[in-house]
């Protein structure tokens, strides 16, 4: 029997090591044949998609390849020397996946969402595993440092419902804003900053004469002509950046094109992406509308697809040198952004989206939810620092990341979960997220957040 139980575990690691690029058209095509659709077609969908896919993470390559040394340089220049270093999302992923306890994690979080789904609680059908490692670190954290695993199941269980839902309520900018059908975005990399944004946008919708500020690239290149074209307005940010860098003429020209190149190509790729999606998105559909009486669902990936958008690549490059300023003067902290300073895209794009493109707005609320990533990384980073040392990696130092526990709604998780008194600090989270739930689906409305959604499309 455990010869049996061995084999499959270490049939699953091997899958899960395998990354994304393997995972994704093996799951996107059992998905068809669950769907009704031809094995034909079902992999015919999943190869569209993964190849869509492999283009867009090509292009976020690229963009962060051409954005890390200028951001390096930045940092130096601005004489920044903290006792954090932001290590990338890289490392702390590698360290989530080595844990000990990921395999229940993962079960846990996949029950969960199939959970969730029957019970009608969700929309999200969540095939993007390789992300569970967002919502795995906050209860692999936990263990770490209670050594409690009731506890680490607990908080990873939090991060996996508080993301499903966030999934729901944020799809419909997914749509309406970013052009994909039927597709919500669990990567809370990329979802955390609605925690914050959400109220800075309300209370800007309040203020006179600053709720009037629209400053959008379709709006730019309607005044200025081919100035505000995306491959123009890219070059001319990435030279701009090149400049504050203090790189040389060249260098800071290579930017410019490479991050041109992104803004052009960018585009295309989502599109083909959207192409494989269709047949799968529409089998969905008819399947769930029969079976649900009418529900729709729809299919969690990764955040990756929308970080190509032209507001929220120029909301991302504008925010870098402003993250270093903000790293430089915020009292308190300690974390020294790097790494991360290149896809910085995912921590800002559902502000774009909430902004609808409103470049202006996104930048000003960008600000507070940046700010609150570099505390989350100061108070996370003692606790990271020893989670990764004790799984043989060495640093000079303490490390975090702009990913990970440092972001807003794990940050939140962790200590609720690592605090002097857990259990009544878990309490007052639920009861809080359950008043925000019955605030957003009850007194809201879905209805309101789906047309404040397609008011961006007109």
């Amino acid at each position: 029997m455990d010869v049996i139980v061995n084999g499959i575990y270490a049939a699953f690691q091997a899958f899960i090591s395998a990354g994304a690029y393997v995972m994704l058209p093996v799951i996107i095509t059992i998905m068809g044949l669950v769907f009704r659709l031809k094995l034909s077609k079902a992999f015919q969908s999943g190869l569209t998609i993964t190849c869509g896919f492999v283009g867009i993470n090509l292009l976020v390559n690229l963009l962060k390849t051409s954005v890390s040394p200028v951001a390096s340089a930045m940092v130096s220049n601005f004489g920044l020397n903290l006792d954090v270093t932001d290590v990338g999302w890289g490392a702390i992923s590698s360290v989530t996946w080595a844990s000990p306890i990921v395999a229940f994690l993962v079960f846990e979080i996949l029950g969960i969402n199939i959970l969730m789904l029957v019970l009608k609680l969700t929309n999200t059908m969540d095939v993007d595993i390789w992300n569970y490692h967002h919502m795995m670190i906050a209860g692999i954290l936990v263990f770490f440092v209670t050594d409690n695993f009731i506890l680490a199941l607990v908080a990873s269980a939090l991060m996996a419902i508080i993301s499903f839902k966030l999934c729901d309520w944020t799809q419909p900018l997914v749509e309406h804003f970013f052009g994909i059908p039927d597709v919500s975005l669990p990567t809370v990399s990329y979802l955390s900053s609605i925690i914050i944004a959400a109220p800075f946008n309300w209370l800007i919708d309040r203020i006179p004469g600053l709720k009037d500020i629209n400053f959008s690239i379709k709006g730019v290149q309607k005044k200025i002509g081919f100035l505000g074209d995306p491959m123009i307005l890219g070059f001319i940010l990435g030279v701009a950046m090149g400049a504050l860098a203090l790189m040389p003429i060249d260098e800071a020209f290579l930017t410019g094109v490479n991050i041109a190149a992104v803004m052009a190509l960018m585009p295309k790729m989502t599109a083909m992406f959207v192409e494989g999606l269709m047949p799968i998105s529409q089998a969905a559909q008819e399947m769930t509308s029969k079976r649900f009486n009418g529900r729709s669902l729809t299919i969690g990936l990764d955040a990756a697809v929308v970080v190509g958008n032209p507001d929220v690549i120029t909301t991302a490059l504008i925010m870098i040198p402003i993250t270093i300023l903000l790293a430089f003067i915020l009292p308190g902290n300690h974390m020294m952004p790097l790494a991360d300073l290149a896809v910085i895209t995912f921590r800002v794009a559902l502000v774009v989206a909430l902004c609808r493109g409103n470049v202006f707005r996104s930048i000003l609320i960008s600000i507070p939810v940046m700010a609150a990533i570099l505390y989350g990384g100061t108070f996370a980073a003692p606790y990271l620092t020893g989670l990764a040392q004790s799984t043989g990696l060495e640093f000079d130092g303490q490390i975090a990341s702009m990913a990970g526990p440092s972001m807003t709604q794990t940050a939140i998780v962790f200590w609720s979960c690592i605090s002097s008194n857990p259990w009544l600090a878990i309490a007052i989270l639920i009861v809080v997220f359950i008043g925000i739930w019955y605030l957003v689906e009850k007194k809201i409305g879905l209805e309101k957040i789906e047309a404040y959604a397609a008011k961006g499309e007109e």
